[in-house]
């Protein structure tokens, strides 16, 4: 009998570049595929992708590739990896669907093979048997990944918190997991990024109420800055809007692409009335505007960071207006986006990020309080 073999390929000891590959024999697959933002000391470098050097001795070996979730430290190296290696994509509806626009980037969309797969609905890639365990993340579609091999069951959690209200309604699987627990798991692989902190992780819902009142109480314009892939948080955004009588203006290219992707595939609710950057806005009036786009990291090419420098070709930051900063800062940005917040507020803008106020909930679990 081989031996069972784990080889993190990248993200285990760090934030990003998730890849992890299961071999057996001579047949591997490969979960996640993920970049990572280079910090301050990768002058000159935009994106780190994982190293594959491994794999490229062996070109057959690796037989799949199994998606868990759309984020960026998870799919956004497949262009980079799939131009040097010519192996299968599995993943959910809406994993594949925010992921074509980037195959399409690359040129990639009519080469690369793609699978769409089901929570609940084992398939075979030998000798593995591999099933999809529905988790609840800050995305729509995730999955935690149960792979049996021919000395054992792996899980391999993805990412995940157990939101018990979640936004989309996809309930976390305990049943599943507890399924596998009664038949016994040889390994489990966690997600322990926030390992460090006790307690409960609330659920998305609730980051809502915090960002309506500070909408509801905005008397310019709102600028609402969140990852591309954040459908829950976007759709908050949206509906908070829609009450406060503000019109929702899309801006960044992955923004308006993701949203519209996320909307054909029925993840997102879009109201008739909203609008691209490139549309005739500027005759409404600020007090009844909302755009929301990129750059929360602090990007140098994104929309926010544009708009931040005053070199944005439409949107304009002025005394009076807001700008919500809706997600964690990623460790090694943590610079870089105090940066974006300088000279967001030199333009006068009233800024709010995560260290100020309560506008991002984590997408991940925490450890159990002490008894």
């Amino acid at each position: 009998m081989a031996p069972l073999k784990i080889i993190p390929l990248g993200g285990l000891g760090e934030f990003g570049l998730n890849m992890m590959l299961i071999e057996y024999g001579d047949a591997a697959i490969a979960v996640d595929c993920g970049l990572m933002f280079p910090d301050a000391n990768l002058l000159g470098i935009d994106l780190v992708i994982p190293d594959v050097s491994y794999l490229l001795e062996d070109g057959d070996k690796l037989k799949a590739i199994v998606l868990t979730h759309a984020h960026e430290d998870h799919v956004g190296a497949l262009p980079y990896i799939l131009k040097h290696l010519d192996v299968p994509i599995y993943g959910t509806r809406l994993t594949l669907g925010l992921l074509a626009n980037k195959l399409k980037e690359h040129d990639l969309e009519d080469s690369a093979e793609v699978h769409e797969i089901t929570a609940g609905e084992p398939w075979n890639i030998a000798p593995f048997r591999i099933e999809g365990i529905r988790v609840t993340h800050s995305l729509m579609d995730c999955l935690a990944l149960a792979i049996e091999t021919p000395v054992g069951t792996i899980i391999h959690t993805g990412d995940f918190k157990i939101d018990n209200t979640p936004m989309e309604g996809e309930m976390f699987d305990f049943q599943r997991f507890a399924a596998y627990g009664e038949k016994g798991v040889l390994l489990l692989m966690s997600d322990s990024t926030n390992v460090e902190r006790s307690g409960y992780t609330p659920s998305e819902r609730e980051v809502g109420t915090n960002l309506e009142q500070i909408i509801e109480h905005s008397t310019g314009k709102v600028v609402v800055s969140t990852f591309s892939s954040s459908i829950p948080r976007i759709q908050q955004v949206i509906d908070i809007s829609e009450r406060c009588d503000r019109r929702v203006v899309l801006s960044g290219r992955s923004m308006i692409r993701n949203s519209q992707v996320a909307a054909d595939l029925g993840y997102l609710h879009l109201p008739r009335s909203f609008m691209t950057e490139s549309e005739r806005w500027q005759d409404l009036p600020v007090d009844r505007l909302t755009f929301l786009t990129t750059g929360s990291q602090g990007e140098p090419l994104s929309a926010l960071h544009r708009i931040a420098l005053d070199d944005h070709k439409t949107i304009k930051v002025e005394p009076g207006d807001t700008v919500i900063l809706s997600s964690k800062f990623i460790p090694g940005n943590e610079k870089t986006i105090s940066n974006l917040i300088n000279h967001l507020y030199r333009r006068g803008a009233e800024v709010h990020y995560e260290k100020v106020s309560e506008i991002h909930v984590s997408g991940h679990a925490r450890k159990p309080c002490c008894s």
